[in-house]
């Protein structure tokens, strides 16, 4: 018997023994979105009874977050890097906090004790023949808060994907928990007539041979049914999906004309379905890799024709992107998104690409405002933008005075608006 598998042995413990290494006023840094360790996460929420002010931070939780539900205030507190779906009601009733940072940053917080770590959770495959393990679909953050954190208690596995790139070792490892269990599955989105719309424009301004960056949602997965006539498209992305699955395999991504990581698919983390999951598993062409090294502009603006596509909640007549709030509440966080714009402005032939559809709320409200919303912040500087796409057209914002902002903007909003963005932008002085 090797000694690594000695020293795994020796690790083994249950989920509840393993937390109970977590101390009332410890901060727990949990594994990130569909790489959440969940047999970790219900122990530690049953030990709530006897324990006070523990701080969970992690970006996207895609459990059910139990300890951010109403009665687990005493018990926990949870940091939010990232606002989602299972999250948001505790911070906008303030029972939870929320941090705003770069995706890029986060690894750095940790590093420089800025967030020291107390304890990590996180979810790994068995080990190979070396005794080292793979993060499986979420490296992100998640590698550098193993590599800062006083204790490490990790769930191994077997049903997540073994992924190249980042990996760790047994001796980094506390405790172990085996536990199989079903990765969290994130279902394709409804896509309908605008979303396609909004698609055809997008895949318009994408060349073959392009590397892209594509973000979550409706609108990136509609942009990928219009690139199917499209050859040697390679991924450079924060996540990828189900989609890039289905062009993979018709032979539209390939990869071979990355001027970096050529041949490779390159992503911090995974969200999607079993057919993502079987798709990178032991695939030599994927590699995960720490979010500030995916995420860093210098690496993603090496790449040529670099394309990133993100969307947006609003787009003001200046070019300030809001992607995060709605009015004064925090929906969601920043993310990547300024990291990838910049990546794509510093690349031979990069675009950058904000996508929305122009209302919301049925109709009723134009995304495309004269002002961001009372008390929303601004996710993407006017300094920034490139390209704003709704299903309407396209605007080329570089290089373009107020004015001609302005009116840009506005020929690509709801016809319904026009007018009254019109009046709305002489009354400000912009056109």
């Amino acid at each position: 018997m090797n000694n690594w598998r000695r020293v795994y042995q020796n690790k083994i413990v249950s989920a509840e023994q393993a937390v109970q290494h977590i101390k009332s006023q410890d901060r727990v840094v949990t594994g990130h979105a569909c790489g959440e360790p969940q047999a970790l996460i219900e122990a530690l929420v049953a030990r709530s009874p006897e324990i006070n002010n523990v701080e969970i931070v992690h970006m996207v939780a895609m459990g059910p977050a139990k300890y951010a539900q109403p009665g687990q205030e005493k018990s926990f507190r949870h940091n939010a890097l990232f606002v989602g779906g299972t999250t948001r009601k505790a911070v906008e009733e303030k029972r939870a906090d929320f941090t705003p940072c770069f995706f890029s940053e986060i690894p750095r917080l940790f590093k420089n004790n800025i967030l020291p770590v107390d304890v990590a959770l996180i979810q790994i495959t068995p080990p190979d023949e070396q005794g080292f393990c793979s993060y499986g679909v979420s490296a992100d953050y998640t590698k550098t808060a193993a590599e800062c954190a006083k204790i490490v208690i990790a769930q191994v596995n077997h049903c997540l994907p073994r992924t190249g790139g980042a990996s760790i070792h047994l001796d980094a490892v506390h405790f172990i928990v085996e536990q199989e269990e079903p990765l969290i599955e994130l279902k394709p989105p409804k896509i309908g007539d605008i979303e396609k719309a909004i698609g055809e424009h997008v895949a318009a301004l994408i060349p073959d041979g392009a590397t892209l960056q594509l973000g979550i949602g409706a609108i990136p997965d509609a942009v990928l049914l219009f690139l199917t006539d499209k050859k040697d498209l390679g991924i450079h992305s924060e996540m990828f999906s189900d989609g890039v699955v289905v062009l993979a395999e018709a032979g539209v991504i390939t990869n071979r004309k990355k001027t970096i990581h050529t041949g490779k698919f390159m992503a911090t983390f995974l969200m999607g379905t079993k057919r993502l999951y079987d798709f990178v598993n032991n695939n030599p062409d994927v590699e995960l890799q720490s979010v500030d090294y995916i995420n860093d502009p210098y690496i993603i603006g090496q790449h040529e024709n670099m394309i990133s596509i993100n969307s947006a909640l609003q787009v003001n007549l200046m070019g300030e992107v809001n992607a995060e709030m709605i009015g004064p509440k925090q929906f969601s966080a920043v993310g990547g998104q300024v990291d990838f714009i910049r990546g794509a402005s510093r690349s031979l032939q990069g675009k950058s690409i904000i996508a929305l559809p122009s209302t919301a709320s049925g109709g009723t409200i134009s995304r495309i405002a004269c002002e961001l919303d009372r008390g929303a912040a601004v996710t993407t500087s006017r300094n920034d933008v490139h390209y704003v796409v709704t299903e309407y057209g396209m605007a080329d914002l570089r290089g373009k005075c107020l004015g001609e902002r302005a009116k840009s903007l506005i020929a690509i909003s709801h016809p319904d608006f026009r007018s009254r963005l019109t009046k709305e932008a002489q009354e400000k002085g912009l056109m």
